[in-house]
């Protein structure tokens, strides 16, 4: 009995010391997660380096802890372009060290980078990059350095843009999957992959269309910076005639061929440091928790900047997608809010639900009569992203940004031959009338039903083109010539009124504040919806929800996690959707 007592009080002792260990890994943990706020101080004669190796999105998301480990963290533009920008007047920061590689980020994103790079130069402070494999993306951007180094057995991507979509009609024979297709417009073509096998012919004009203007202003851009005739890279880029270090330095794409302590070597010479010194060189992540001089503006007056990213779907949504009743509540919160003398909408989404794009629309046509309301494109905003800023006084886009694909469409699958004939499973039904099971995924729809379902589109499509008229104060003939579905690039855009002015965030921060009559300095900004802190991140995993189970998977499932999502946001389709064809991916 005594053994017996000894055994349970050990066991009871253990369990308690096990607890006391946990709670305070839990405290050290939560401790971890808000230490980022730490400040640090920069020495002097310092190099700031920009190590692009995240994904580049419209605010920084830090890395989430899930039950896989630590998840993916990205870079945020506005975090980004202000740490470039202090950086140019900041006295202890003498340059800045591009190490690029392969870059992710939209076209539209990475322009604005590259400006903020160009204004840095102005101070008169260097710029220089490195490259050991230079991606397209990662050159636009070291384009603008006054040297840029390549290593000798490196390599240079530039041979154009290009973009591939999956194509699933052949997988739906194998399985058994019937999908009924229900659109307008003849460009409306995100639906295809599900009934071709390629683009069909207005798919692949139209992306040869705005792939083209894309690459034809970035081409302009990088010659204009490395003082190349634009005829000259063109025809390098067409014959792919970079193949390694010797080419691109050949035709003047680079203007170094040199290994990284060489690059030390340059800086060493412009911080006009001995060879024996090592430069000091502060990380974007260390640079942005530096101590920053207090330049707030000290008015109570706000610019509202309501961040769109992602999907657009019902409810409340996530981090990574618009939530129609979320994102209404953040404007409708802007327009009452008295101190906010303006609002800008930063949209970078390829559409989704229509209603819930209808549903945050009336709130942007409820604000503009208060106070003005201005839209900033990034790098997409299609579709249902389109239908958010069509509403606004005045819409800002890149030349770079995708925009357009005024259209809709819906799916609605029959699982039936897939349920029966492969899994050996039935189904019968009992209903209170003839078209009770409607919408169903495990019959065929009559033809009477696919009428119905099409009319509704036809709705929605008349009603998104109507509005769409009415916020570009054009005839609705005229916009819907424009619309079908078909994708621009912005400077396409621009040139046919779906746009009003090109330029970049600033630029529509800018206009803003000159409508609301608000001087350079006399205003804060304010970015709305807030984002959960990194605790809350990690806290969410103990819940049962949604996204904590989708950030779990994206952290298991690393680079195959974009072909899930893809199937994800298929099955989650509800109603209408106003969407971009495809899920374009630019490389």
């Amino acid at each position: 009995m005594r053994q017996f007592l000894k055994y349970v009080l050990a066991t009871i002792v253990g369990l308690i010391l096990f607890s006391v260990v946990g709670l305070f890994l839990f405290v050290a943990m939560v401790a971890a997660l808000g230490s980022s706020a730490d400040e640090v101080t920069v020495a002097s004669n310092s190099v700031l380096e920009l190590k692009l190796d995240k994904p580049i999105t419209e605010r920084k998301q830090e890395a989430e802890f899930t039950p896989f480990g630590a998840g993916n963290a990205s870079i945020g533009l506005v975090n980004l372009k202000e740490a470039i920008g202090r950086a140019k007047t900041d006295d202890d920061i003498r340059g800045i060290l591009l190490n690029l590689d392969v870059v992710s980020g939209g076209m539209a994103s990475l322009e604005e980078v590259r400006d903020a790079l160009i204004d840095f130069k102005k101070s008169g402070k260097f710029v220089v990059a490195y490259h050991e494999t230079g991606s397209e993306k990662g050159y636009y951007l070291s384009s603008v350095a006054d040297e840029v180094y390549l290593h000798p057995q490196g390599l240079l991507e530039f041979n154009g843009l290009s973009s591939e979509v999956f194509f699933y009609k052949r997988l739906f024979d194998k399985l058994g999957v019937e999908p009924f297709i229900f659109r307008v417009g003849s460009f409306k073509s995100a639906v295809e992959p599900y009934m071709r096998e390629n683009f069909s012919d207005s798919a692949r004009y139209q992306t040869v269309s705005f792939l083209n203007s894309i690459n034809n202003h970035t081409v302009q851009q990088i010659a204009a910076a490395r003082k190349l005739p634009v005829a000259r890279l063109k025809a390098v880029q067409d014959s792919m005639l970079v193949h390694n270090a010797e080419d691109a330095k050949r035709y003047g794409l680079v203007t170094k061929l040199g290994y990284y302590d060489e690059v030390l070597d340059y800086m060493r010479g412009k911080l006009k440091l001995d060879k024996e010194k090592k430069p000091s060189i502060v990380s974007l992540s260390t640079y942005s928790k530096a101590e920053k001089d207090d330049e707030e503006a000290t008015s109570s007056n706000r610019i509202a900047v309501i961040y769109a990213e992602g999907d657009i779907v019902s409810g409340k949504g996530g981090e990574e997608s618009i939530g129609g009743t979320k994102f209404a509540e953040a404007i409708r919160k802007a327009r009452l809010d008295k101190k906010v003398k303006a609002i800008v909408l930063r949209i970078n989404s390829p559409g989704g639900s229509a209603l819930a794009s209808d549903v945050m629309y009336r709130e942007v046509l409820l604000a503009k009569k208060e106070k003005p309301v201005i839209a900033s494109m990034s790098d997409v905003a299609a579709s249902g992203g389109y239908y958010l800023a069509m509403g606004c006084d005045a819409i800002v886009a890149h030349p770079n940004t995708i925009t357009g694909s005024i259209g809709v469409f819906g799916v609605l699958p029959n699982l039936g031959p897939l349920l029966s004939d492969k899994l050996g499973i039935t189904v019968d039904r009992v209903t209170t009338g003839k078209f009770s099971d409607i919408p169903t995924v495990t019959r065929r729809l009559t033809p009477f039903e696919q009428q119905q379902l099409q009319r509704e589109v036809e709705r929605t499509y008349a009603d998104f083109t109507s509005k769409a008229a009415l916020g570009r104060k054009m005839p609705v003939e005229r916009l819907r010539r424009l619309a079908s579905g078909r994708v621009w690039s912005g400077t396409e855009a621009k040139e046919r009124g779906l746009v009003d002015v090109l330029g970049d965030f600033d630029d529509a921060v800018a206009m803003a504040a000159k409508r609301a009559k608000l001087d350079k300095g006399d205003y804060r900004l304010q970015s709305l919806p807030r984002r959960k802190s990194a605790f809350e991140s990690f806290m969410s995993f103990f819940g049962d929800s949604e996204e904590a189970e989708a950030r779990a998977l994206k952290a298991k499932l690393g680079p195959l996690f974009p072909i899930y999502e893809q199937y994800r946001t298929v099955t989650q389709m509800q109603g209408v959707q106003a969407r971009l064809p495809y899920e374009l991916q630019i490389q």
